[in-house]
């Protein structure tokens, strides 16, 4: 039930069909054990509401303590229409709270995501105990107040020849068991879409799938409007299943409810809320109806919870899904031929795959220069991290930058590719200024780096990491195509095989990226820089804390790379960047001291003196 995976399409409406099967299933089986209509009514809507969170938090690492707003006002407004407005389609004003819900959680996501982390989660906590309040005195001649909204009308379905009527109890649970397959398909096909690979990028990485061409305050957004809307559409269920708008489903209990619920049952399965709820409210029924507990079963269902969490930290699914696998990959080694012994077969080092590189899509408008710097500068305070830098690129031209420790070069880059912007001075990237725009933009121009420190998509796979930038190269910055299947986007999959094949990594394309070696991170890192498929592509000390042969396997890389391609090189070692580049810059104290080709690098007397502490050319050569 897992939907983790980008575009997951192994077997397609599998689980559509079993999801149809267990909804059918529930009210010939669930009786049998003495379970009440009611109770899987309300399981239902709560697993509903939770598929719009977990779109949000399991998928998108928005935590928002503020669902119980939005699952109030659509429940309100729905029930508002059907009782005091005289309404009298049911179906149509449930549709049009969750619209209401959908638009409130637009303006209130506006807010919100001004701030990340903790900051986020806190506002959202405001802004539901706003909304409580609002409810409960200005609104309340519309809401009821303390009261809530009474006589909320049962939905119906008119055929022409006939009228079916759903009721409460059991007659109204496959009016509830349409509206939550419905919602779970919508989910299922957001999560594998474009969208919601892009919603699982920005949950393991904001900055990088920022950095490779994505909106990511957009796709929050975005993910925010449709948990509202989720949300709205399951609090008009609420209103309807009991024939009364209840006020307390403003309460900030409601949201801890919902987030205990969905991490019972597993947060980034769509179906975990459901599982959750149904532990949730059969475990509340019986200790409350069974037992006898009274107010005690909160207190039980608080040490349960806490259980569960602490043994079942990925939830009830979560915790099935890690014993399958677990399972399947006994039985694989159980079946695999018996390894050689060490001493048997020595270990040879896989050669570098060499493909011929294809040259950018995005061709200069112009001959010369494609990047242009003058008198860019970059203070911090009273600290100065480049001063004055006077700095021209031409098309084609492979370019290193070397310097000691502290003398401004990552600085540099991160201005160049527009992460931090300068104090003063001017970048022109391929005939336009760039100065001031996001990373997000310059990438999308065809500018882009490799990090230092790798930042990659740590929990998805080497082809995942890669569909990532690609997506960006060919959906551009924000694209609502929630409903698209990943590999239909045309040249998507060629697109992420020929990376995968320029980094030497189709062998490992579907291995996780914590199970990958260090030098197969690096050229993961170089890779994600690749799929967006640069004009200009800047590498940040692409072989930094490399062993010796992955040192050696990595500059045959950025050999086969580099055909067709601008690229610039940061790197302390010297040896392996004269051996890739034309031209080097030297930086010392964040101002360009010489420029010229390796030879005349080797020979400075100056370099010799600010870099290397006045070691002889003789040294060097």
């Amino acid at each position: 039930m897992n939907a983790n995976r980008l575009g997951q399409t192994g077997r397609p409406l599998l689980v559509e069909l079993l999801t149809i099967a267990g909804l059918v299933a529930v009210p010939f089986v669930l009786p049998l054990f003495g379970a009440a209509p009611n109770t899987v009514n309300r399981i239902l809507v709560w697993g509903l509401f939770g598929i719009g969170f977990d779109i949000l938090f399991g998928y998108t690492g928005l935590l928002s303590f503020g669902q119980s707003a939005l699952y109030g006002t659509g429940g309100m407004f729905s029930a508002y229409l059907l009782t005091k407005a005289g309404f009298p389609h049911v179906v149509t004003a449930l549709l049009l709270g969750m619209v209401v819900a959908a638009v409130v959680g637009y303006l209130v996501g506006l807010v919100a995501l001004r701030r990340t982390g903790i900051y986020f989660a806190m506002i959202t906590v405001a802004i539901a105990e706003v909304f409580f309040f609002l409810e409960f005195n200005p609104l309340s001649e519309w809401t009821g107040g303390e009261n809530g909204l009474p006589g909320v009308p049962f939905p119906s379905l008119h055929l022409g020849f006939a009228t079916i009527e759903f009721e409460s109890g059991w007659k109204l649970y496959p009016f509830l068991a349409f509206c939550f397959f419905v919602g779970i398909v919508i989910a299922l096909r957001i999560v594998r879409s474009p969208v919601g690979a892009v919603f699982r990028a920005i949950r393991e990485n904001p900055q990088r799938a920022a950095a490779v061409g994505h909106s990511v305050h957009a796709y929050k957004l975005c993910a925010f409007v449709i948990a509202a809307a989720y949300a709205g559409l399951a609090g008009g269920l609420l209103g309807v299943m009991q024939g009364f708008m209840p006020p307390d489903a403003f309460m900030f209990e409601t949201s801890g409810e919902l987030i205990i619920q969905t991490a019972i049952g597993g947060i980034g399965t769509l179906f975990g809320p459901l599982v959750g709820a149904a532990v949730w409210l059969f475990l509340q029924d019986f200790l409350q109806a069974t037992l006898n507990l009274g107010a005690t079963w909160k207190l039980v269902l608080g040490v349960v919870f806490v259980l569960l969490v602490c043994f079942l930290r990925k939830g009830i699914i979560g915790g099935l899904g890690d014993l399958y696998r677990l399972a399947t990959r006994r039985k694989a080694q159980s079946l695999a031929p018996p390894a050689p012994a060490r001493d048997a077969v020595r270990p040879v080092p896989a050669p570098v795959r060499r493909v011929a590189a294809t040259a950018p899509r995005r061709r200069t408008q112009h001959a010369g220069p494609i990047l242009k710097v003058t008198g860019l500068s970059k203070h911090y305070g009273g600290v100065v991290a480049n001063e004055d830098i006077d700095f021209t690129v031409n098309a084609g031209e492979l370019r290193g930058i070397i310097g000691p420790n502290g003398a401004g070069k990552s600085t540099f880059f991160k201005m160049l590719t527009c992460e931090v912007p300068p104090t003063s001075g001017s970048i022109e990237f391929d005939g336009r200024d760039i100065t001031g725009m996001s990373v997000t933009q310059a990438c999308q121009l065809g500018l882009t780096k490799s990090y230092q420190v790798n930042q990659l998509f740590n929990q998805l796979t080497a082809r995942e990491n890669i569909t990532i930038a690609a997506l960006a190269r060919k959906r551009g910055t924000f694209r609502i195509d929630m409903l698209r299947a990943l590999w239909n986007i045309p040249g998507l999959r060629e697109q992420v095989d020929h990376t995968l094949d320029l980094v030497n990594l189709a062998g490992r394309a579907d291995t996780p990226v914590a199970e990958l070696a260090y030098g197969e991170k690096r050229r993961l890192e170089v890779g994600l820089a690749l799929a967006s498929d640069p004009t200009l592509l800047l590498l940040d000390e692409p072989l930094a804390g490399m062993s010796p042969r992955e040192r050696v396997e990595t500059v045959q890389l950025l050999k086969s790379i580099a055909q067709g391609r601008t690229m610039i090189i940061i790197d302390h070692d010297m040896d392996s960047l004269f051996e890739l580049v034309e031209r080097v810059t030297v930086l010392q104290e964040g101002r360009i001291l010489v420029e010229g080709t390796p030879d005349d690098i080797k020979g400075s007397a100056d370099v010799q003196e600010a870099y290397l502490g006045g070691v002889h050319a003789e040294a060097m050569a």
